[in-house]
């Protein structure tokens, strides 16, 4: 029962998740679909129309040796450039893609000098976009938004623990909420789904319904170097915690809200700073709060959840000065729902992430 589950959960995932460059016969579509280049800040925005690229890159970057890091293009279609390629953006570069069909596509690669402050796209939360199976995720699109909830995984259980929380005059937040699966769900394990938000992306090709963190690819690239992290914030934790197997547990949930700094290389991630919020406290109206960033390794005063699981860190001497090269924020409304735990009706609601800068 349990495999068929699975199995129904795989394809149903896969279906709503199909290339929309349907095709007969050889296909025409030479586009980009998702471009990464070194030390870039944000994600890269893609133009079909125009066939441009345009990326950005902090400033004192050496734009004579950009290197592709990622790069996908349409199905069937090949390019001139390759990831580990090497590109000048002191002026626009030009990529060449060849669709299927023969045809030449040629796209633009530009660049332009990146904030020294920079926020996350949409940090204030009020874009939201309807998705092609009717839900709405944060950002303006599915191919420019950084950031990204479980709804994609949970809407085929027909729960959508993510919402767009309207604030009223175009003002909106996220609304997570701790919700039931229902009684087959709950009989294999996974009795809830918890509303989450984070930078990153939903990838359908990990999925395995019994790790909800599995499909999640985390983080977006990101250069700042922020003292602190400040959202505004409401919580109510629901009335009874129970772990996976719905055992009463005797402590209330609770709310997690965090970020990290990364350095990713050539496949190694290091932890640069952490900025971390866990709690169960009631908070009826949407307050403002300041987490601060700590650089470097978290030390002992720090609880073991802060850490990172394989407890790298970059050295002493690059906590003090290296920027980052991607941050993952993560918010949910129960900090164990990764492993099916938490209360039925707890909520958090989010709005105005936002990262402050020393003066």
């Amino acid at each position: 029962m349990k495999r068929l589950l699975n199995m129904m959960l795989m394809l149903a995932i896969i279906a709503s998740s199909c290339v929309k460059e349907d095709y007969f016969g050889l296909s025409p579509y030479g586009n980009i679909k998702s471009f990464l280049v070194s030390n870039q800040a944000g994600n890269a925005t893609i133009n079909n129309d125009s066939m441009t690229v345009v990326v950005e890159i902090p400033g004192g970057i050496d734009l004579s040796a950009i290197t592709i890091q990622t790069m996908e293009v349409s199905s069937f279609a090949s390019a001139d450039k390759a990831v580990g390629d090497q590109l000048d953006l002191n002026d626009p570069a030009t990529i060449t893609v060849i669709a299927e069909d023969g045809s030449s596509h040629v796209w633009t690669v530009k660049s332009f000098v990146a904030s020294a402050n920079p926020q996350l796209d949409n940090w204030q939360l009020d874009e939201w976009y309807q998705t092609a199976s009717d839900y709405y995720e944060p950002g303006n699109s599915a191919e420019s938004t950084v950031w990204g909830t479980g709804n994609p995984g949970t809407q085929i259980l027909n729960q959508l623990a993510t919402t767009p929380f309207d604030l009223g005059e175009s003002n909106k937040a996220a609304k997570m909420e701790t919700l039931y699966n229902g009684l087959i769900p709950a009989s294999l394990g996974m009795p809830i789904s918890a509303g989450s938000l984070f930078t990153g992306f939903f990838n359908p090709d990990n999925l395995d319904p019994t790790d909800p963190q599995a499909a999640v690819e985390f983080g977006t690239p990101f250069t700042g170097r922020p003292a602190k992290l400040r959202f505004r914030y409401q919580y109510q934790a629901g009335e009874e915690n129970k772990d996976r197997e719905g055992n009463a547990l005797n402590y209330s949930d609770m709310l997690d809200i965090y970020a990290f700094l990364e350095i990713r290389f050539n496949g190694a991630v290091k932890r640069l700073a952490t900025a971390w919020f866990r709690s169960s406290d009631e908070v009826g109206d949407l307050t403002s709060i300041e987490i601060l960033f700590t650089y470097g390794e978290l030390d002992d005063s720090f609880p073991d959840y802060m850490k990172p699981a394989d407890n790298v860190y970059v050295s002493v001497d690059s906590a003090s000065f290296a920027l980052p090269t991607h941050i993952t924020f993560v918010a949910s409304s129960s900090f164990d729902g990764a492993n099916f735990a938490g209360a039925v009706g707890s909520v958090l609601v989010v709005d105005d992430i936002e990262m402050l800068y020393e003066e």
